[in-house]
Parts: C-alpha cells; sequence; structure tokens
C-alpha cells in the first residue's frame, strides 16, 4: 500500500466503482424499511456554493448511515429550474434561458458527483422539462374544476424593470429586492389558489409534527395568523352599501372616531373617479411600500371621502377617510379607527386633528393611561363605553358580539391573515398556466389531451417584455366549440408551484401520470434538509399542495416532511458568503487542492448542523491533515487478514483491552450522534481520539493485532458516511473483498465497555492532589478510605479529621478538611 495519500486517485476510483456497481440505484421492497432523505434542490446557476455543499454533505452523511443500518436509503437530486434569474441572466448574456440553465446543470451535476454523494440520478429531474410540469399542469385544471382555483384582479407590487409581480417580502424600502427599482402598485388578473379554505388545518396539522424545529412551527403559526374577531357592519348615511370591517378588539367599538380605508378600497377607486386631490393620492399609495415594517414607520397621510357610517350601536355618524397606513390585501380593506387603543390609529388621528376617546382602562386601575403620548393598547376594562362599561375586555367580545347580532350588524367570525396563493407570474421563463381566453376574455382549462402547453425554447429578448406576447404559434389555442379563436393564457406559474411538489415527483420520476403507487412506499419524506430561510412560503406550500394531492387521491399521507433539518449560513469573516462582498469560496478549488473528503470531513466537524459554520482555512487544511495521517496509520499497521475472533476465549493485555473498550466507547457514541443527535462534530472528535489511541498502540501479540484491525475497522466504518472516498479504499487495504458502502454499521459491545478500573481525581479543599485508580465496582467507602490512605493526600490532610468527603461518582473525591 502507497504509504502517501492521493486524493483525486482515489475519489475517480470510488466514483467509479459506484457508478460501474450502480451502487445507489434503489427501488421499492416492501419486506424493508424505508427511509427518504432528501436535501431541497438547487436552483442552477452555474457553480455550487458552500451553502450547497453543507445542505448536501449533510443529507448524504444521513442517508449513507441509514444505508448501513440497512434500511432501503433514497436519495434523489434535482433542479429548480425555471424562475426570474435564469431570465436576467440570459437578457444580460444575450442567450435563451433553457440553453443558459440546462448548460449550468451539467456543470452543477459534474460538481455534485466529484463530492461523491450517494444520488440514485436515475431519478434525476429539472422542473423545466415539459415531462415534470405537464403533470402540475394536469393538477392545475384538476383544482379549476374543483373551484381551488380562480381569477381576479389584484393588486400587486409591480417591478418595472424586471416586470414581475414582487411579494411583500421582496420589496425593500420601496424597491424591488433585485432590481432596485421603485415598486409600483397595478390592478392586474391574476390567478390564485384558494390555500386559505385549508388553513385551519394547516393550523393544527403542526401540532402533528415533533420532528420540526419549533421555530419553523412558530414561524408558520404566525403566518397563518389565526385571530378569532367579529365582523362589524357601520349603515352608510347615505344609500350606499354599509362598510364593513374585522376586528379581533370589539371591546373597543365604542371609542371609533373615524372609519379608514386602503387606498385599492373599491369605494375609493369609485369616488377618486372624477377626483382629481383623490385620484394624485391613490397614485402617490400605489407607489409606497406594504411591507409591514415599513408601514409601521412611514409618515400616516390620508383624505377624508366626504361620507359618513353610523356607528352601529349608537348611531352617532363617524367619517370615512382614505389612509395610506390600511392595507387592500388584508381583512376587508377597511378598518375602524380606535386611536385611543391602536398605535397607528392614534399617530394618524394626531396627524389630521381627529378625536381620540378613551374607552379601555388598565385592569388594576393603578396606572394611568397618558393618551398624549401614545395609545394604551392593552386590554382592560371598559369605561365610557355605555352600557358595556365595567366589563372586562373579554367579557366585552362576547356581550359586544352578541348586541350586533342582535341587530344583524355583526357576528363573530375565525380570520386567518393566511391570504390565498397567487400563483401567476406574468415572465416568460416558467411553466405555461394552462388555460385558454376567448374573445370575451372568460378562461377555461386546456383539455387534459392537449397537455402539456410545452413552453417554445427558442426565444429572443425585446427589452423586458414576455417574449410569450410576440409569439403568434404560442398564442393560438384553436378554437370553441363555434370556431371562434382562443388564446392561450402568457402568464407562467410562480416557481413555488414545481417546488412544492418535486419531492413526491421523485418517487416515481418515470410515470406515465403525476404520481404512481411508489409514491406510497416512499412518502412521507422521513429527513428534509435545508435553510430556515424557507420555513415559511415553501414549506407551507408544499404542506398544502401535498394536502391537494391527498384529496385527489395521489397520496395517502397529511404531511409531506416528516422530520426537519434546518442548516445554519456559511459565513465567513463573519458575515454570509456572497459574491457582492468578495468573501465567497469556490468549492471546486478546494475539491482539486485537497479532495472532495477533505471538504466533506471541514463541512461536518467545524459546527453541528443547525448553527452558523464559520469558515476557516486553517480548518480546512487540518482536515487533510487527518485523512493522511489516517492513510499513513493504516499504511503502516499490521493487522493480519480479515476474519472471526472469539472475544470472549481471547486473554488480552491490559492495554489491549483499553483500546478495544474505547473502540467500543467510540461506536456507541458515533451511533448516538449520527442516528439521534446529528450533531457530526462530536462524532468526529470521538473517532479523532480514537485514532490518537490506535497510533499509541504498539501490538505485542496475536491478541494486540486482532483489537488493532478491530479498532481500524471500525474508524472506518464510522467515517465512511463522512469522507466515502477514502474510506471506501482504506476498508480494501484492509483486506476486505465486498465494499464499505455494502458493510452493516459496526455495533457496540456492552461487554467490551465495560470498565474493571476507573481513574479518579482526589481533591483536599478543592485542589488536586492525587489520582486514584481503583476497581469500577468499588463500594464507595472502599473509595474513601483509598483516597485518604494517599501519601500526597495524608500531607495535605496533616493529621487533621476530614468535615466531609464527597464523592463524585466515577469522577472524584473531595476531601475537606478545617
Amino acid at each position: 500500500m502507497d504509504p502517501h495519500y492521493h486524493p483525486q486517485t482515489v475519489e475517480s476510483e470510488a466514483q467509479e466503482y459506484w457508478e460501474d456497481n450502480r451502487s445507489f440505484h434503489v427501488t421499492e421492497d416492501p419486506e424493508r424499511e424505508k427511509f427518504y432523505c432528501l436535501s431541497m434542490f438547487p436552483y442552477p446557476s452555474g457553480r455550487l456554493h458552500m451553502g450547497h455543499v453543507r445542505n448536501y454533505t449533510i443529507g448524504d452523511v444521513i442517508s449513507r448511515y441509514q444505508r448501513m443500518c440497512g434500511r432501503n436509503v433514497l436519495q434523489p437530486m434535482g433542479w429548480d429550474a425555471f424562475g426570474l434569474p435564469a431570465e436576467n441572466a440570459a437578457m444580460k448574456n444575450k442567450v435563451a434561458p433553457a440553453r443558459w440553465t440546462r448548460e449550468n446543470i451539467d456543470y452543477m451535476r459534474g460538481q455534485l458527483r466529484q463530492l461523491g454523494f450517494a444520488y440514485d440520478w436515475r431519478r434525476e429531474i429539472a422542473t423545466c422539462d415539459p415531462d415534470y410540469y405537464r403533470w402540475e399542469q394536469w393538477f392545475f385544471t384538476r383544482l379549476l374544476e374543483k373551484d381551488l382555483v380562480y381569477r381576479r384582479e389584484s393588486t400587486v407590487n409591480w417591478d418595472p424593470v424586471d416586470q414581475t409581480v414582487l411579494a411583500n417580502e421582496q420589496v425593500i424600502d420601496g424597491r424591488g429586492w433585485r432590481s432596485g427599482a421603485l415598486v409600483e402598485k397595478r390592478r392586474i388578473p391574476q390567478w390564485f389558489v384558494r390555500i386559505t379554505a385549508y388553513a385551519e388545518e394547516l393550523l393544527q396539522g403542526l401540532d402533528d409534527l415533533p420532528g420540526w424545529p419549533a421555530q419553523v412551527k412558530t414561524m408558520q403559526r404566525n403566518w397563518i395568523g389565526r385571530s378569532r374577531g367579529v365582523l362589524i357592519r357601520f349603515p352608510r348615511t347615505d344609500a350606499g352599501e354599509a362598510l364593513e370591517i374585522f376586528t379581533t378588539r370589539p371591546d373597543t367599538l365604542m371609542g371609533v372616531t373615524y372609519m379608514a380605508l386602503a387606498a385599492q378600497h373599491p369605494l375609493v377607486e369609485a369616488l377618486a373617479d372624477g377626483n382629481s386631490e383623490l385620484a394624485a393620492f391613490v397614485d402617490e399609495c400605489n407607489r409606497g411600500s406594504t411591507a409591514e415594517a415599513d408601514m409601521a414607520v412611514m409618515e400616516k397621510k390620508g383624505l377624508p371621502l366626504g361620507i359618513r357610517v353610523r356607528h352601529p350601536v349608537t348611531d352617532e355618524e363617524i367619517p370615512v377617510w382614505v389612509a395610506n397606513f390600511v392595507l387592500m390585501e388584508y381583512g376587508t380593506g377597511a378598518v375602524m379607527s380606535v386611536p385611543a387603543h391602536d398605535q397607528r390609529d392614534w399617530e394618524f388621528a394626531r396627524a389630521h386633528g381627529l378625536p381620540v376617546r378613551q374607552v379601555i382602562a388598565p385592569a388594576a386601575g393603578d396606572r394611568a393611561v397618558d393618551l398624549e403620548t401614545e395609545a394604551f393598547t392593552e386590554a382592560g376594562v371598559l369605561v365610557n363605553s355605555g352600557p358595556f362599561d365595567g366589563l372586562a375586555s373579554d367579557e366585552a367580545f362576547d356581550a359586544i358580539a352578541t348586541h350586533l347580532a342582535a341587530k344583524n350588524l355583526g357576528e363573530v367570525q375565525v380570520n386567518f391573515r393566511l391570504r390565498d396563493w397567487g400563483v401567476s407570474r406574468q415572465r416568460y421563463w416558467g411553466a405555461p398556466i394552462p388555460v385558454l381566453h376567448d374573445g370575451s376574455g372568460s378562461p377555461r382549462a386546456v383539455p387534459a389531451g392537449d397537455l402539456p402547453v410545452t413552453l417554445p425554447e427558442d426565444v429572443h429578448y425585446e427589452g423586458g417584455a414576455n417574449p410569450l406576447h410576440g409569439m403568434p404559434a404560442f398564442l393560438d389555442g384553436g378554437t370553441d366549440e363555434q370556431g371562434r379563436p382562443l388564446r392561450r393564457e402568457t402568464d407562467t406559474f410562480d416557481t413555488f408551484m414545481e417546488s412544492s411538489w418535486y419531492y413526491a415527483r421523485f418517487a416515481c420520476p418515470d410515470a406515465d401520470r403525476m404520481l404512481d403507487g411508489r409514491a406510497n412506499y416512499w412518502l412521507p419524506v422521513d429527513q428534509y434538509i435545508g435553510g430556515i430561510e424557507h420555513a415559511i412560503l415553501h414549506l407551507l406550500y408544499a404542506r398544502f399542495f401535498h394536502r391537494l394531492m391527498r384529496d385527489e387521491g395521489l397520496v395517502e399521507t397529511d404531511e409531506p416532511f416528516t422530520n426537519l433539518l434546518t442548516q445554519g449560513m456559511v459565513l465567513k469573516d463573519g458575515a454570509k458568503m456572497s459574491k457582492s462582498k468578495g468573501n465567497t469560496v469556490d468549492p471546486q478549488e478546494l475539491i482539486e487542492q485537497y479532495g472532495a473528503d477533505t471538504v466533506r470531513l471541514f463541512m461536518m466537524f467545524a459546527a453541528p448542523p443547525e448553527q452558523t459554520l464559520e469558515w476557516s482555512d486553517s480548518g480546512v487544511e487540518g482536515a487533510h491533515r487527518f485523512l493522511r495521517r489516517l492513510w499513513k496509520l493504516v499504511a503502516t499497521s499490521e493487522t493480519g487478514q480479515p476474519g472471526e475472533t472469539d472475544w470472549a476465549g481471547l486473554a488480552l493485555s491490559a492495554a489491549a483491552t483499553a483500546l478495544r473498550r474505547k473502540t467500543h466507547q467510540t461506536i456507541d457514541k458515533v451511533s448516538d450522534d449520527v442516528s439521534r443527535r446529528y450533531t457530526f462534530n462530536t462524532a468526529i472528535a470521538a473517532v479523532m481520539e480514537l485514532c490518537n489511541e490506535v497510533s499509541r498502540f504498539e501490538p505485542a501479540d496475536a491478541g494486540d493485532t486482532a483489537v488493532l484491525r478491530e479498532a481500524l475497522e471500525s474508524v472506518v466504518l464510522l467515517l465512511s458516511p463522512i469522507t466515502p472516498h477514502i474510506c471506501h479504499r482504506l476498508w480494501f487495504e484492509l483486506g476486505h473483498a465486498r465494499a464499505v458502502i455494502d458493510q452493516d454499521w459496526p455495533r457496540a459491545d456492552s461487554a467490551a465497555m465495560r470498565e474493571t478500573e476507573i481513574r479518579l481525581a482526589v481533591q483536599v479543599n478543592g485542589k488536586v492532589r492525587a489520582q486514584l485508580e481503583v476497581a469500577a465496582d468499588a463500594p464507595e467507602e472502599d473509595i474513601r478510605a483509598a483516597a485518604l490512605a494517599d501519601e500526597n493526600v495524608q500531607r495535605f490532610v496533616a493529621g487533621r479529621t476530614p468535615k466531609k468527603i464527597i464523592l463524585v461518582p466515577r469522577k472524584l473525591v473531595n476531601i475537606v478538611v478545617a
């Protein structure tokens, strides 16, 4: 065996072996326990970054471990291939997005192969392939039939440079997160899926996910935002339709001094027609940010609308305003403004000279409320509230709701912060929405037999416009029953549509329908891995989509992912790696310099998966030194040939017994770290400690040699999920005929772990004065006596009678003297 470690040769040989032997090809086997391990698939940006490497190494370690435990393991890989970045890159580089994307996929696939990930590449999918998105289109038509999909005009954040709709979270300081352009508000037709119909189930289902981080579940609960409140109707003083509002604080109803409407409210839009001042204000609001953080601090602006409503209890006339702090997309687009008890209402009232009327006082009665400085927003006791005076806020909720219901002016409702999922994007590079429009603009689903609606891939851009608008062959949707022309929809799906069900398609990527019976063998995913930045949208949409598929009879389970691991970021110099910061590290260069195993080892050793990993060049070099040392350790050790050892009948020296004990203690610890705790860093540290013991061991007889072989074999087996290439080679060098990938995970021998002697520190008044070796099962009285009898201990006791002797089992004895 060459005593020098050559990672490039070792790794190419291992990868060739796995490929030739189809080591990671997997099929359904009802006789075996399955384990589906999935890492969130990447966007094909062109090159892997260290975040990718960390994410996929974690998944690979788990998958390889589960395989060695005898489970039928599925670990697939694919590409989240549609999306705006590819389109922008294509425009910049004057190349079609399809070509740019597929070239990137080819390159990144090669990088993943170099890292030795145990993927079943036969299952690879790219969401831009018609064989994938045709089933998404088919499913959309099924949802359309069930009235779970609808089209309506919606006010959206419009990026005029990227020419696409942005989520509120993608608007930063009023500008598009990617382009930096000032965002506009537009009302355009959008396609929506009724996720709100599943809001309660999605919320309750979080209680059935003990394998998910509490932080992620809390984020989803807050995003769904269940609230119990009252829908209240304020009759107009003219002949107009009553204004409806939803409030969770009906106890403040008697403090309403004005109503506030969103700029996009239908009543405001109607009044703005012919009113230039109001129209200008609406236009100003349409250019403003709708992010909640921005709304909280922005200057509160508004105009009176010249109309009034009646208070549903007192019949008092209340003025109606339009205000920039009210969002049309939340609630009814109208709020009852109680400036004494809501901070935004208070700020608006102060800015526009509107009354502030206190109707809630602190429950204890011992706290002053200064409405000159801020609103009092806590619950309390009602005051200045007529028949409701003296009621606690929770009591007033029911009393006021009952009063309103008797007058047919309100009823208790459960509302959700969650809004229906807008799935249409006004961009080219996405899956076409399978809808046809007739001359009147009425939409209809593309017949199943005409699917997929294939996205043309040979396109040329004129500015930033969607090229589909200028492609007559695509727009031509045939004719309807009366021979009238039909036009294809040019909006494409939000890419969250593709990523919401890819995990299920991996189970049956060659199925001639959306999913077949193989999906129910593999699902749910046993371990899902990805960044916490996907905690809300992707993971919530996937949970929703899974339920839609369940209700279509495609899957049997309620949840897609049993366990979720959210890995931390990779930092360098205290900041997240990014090209803009100039602090990236190219995985390709490291692979070429040190080998993939070094990169994998460093990533798993530097920090636990959930924590932030701080990049360290010296840490990478240290990982490489350890692998070189391990290689040399095997190369220079005389271990004999593999075979069964009769440990019960073998007399071992004290040194051999100690090494064997260390070996099995290491197996026990690493097994727990890898299987239950996912603390791969401590597992690696334990193996390194064992290697140190091995390097100090000098075998003197056959028993010693057997112990040495067992220790080295254990090191290779325990490290094989983390550094699979070097362990593949070392296992053969140790004389085995079958590859390490096909070996069972080692089991700790409890008898071998049992210690016959233990070493205790002996303290006198808290300071260590001796080390004591005693039998592991020695009685406490004998241990105390032995500690007192130690010659050095006697020097510090100096004939004094100990006040007490404290024994910490298996650790220390502390003798306390005056």
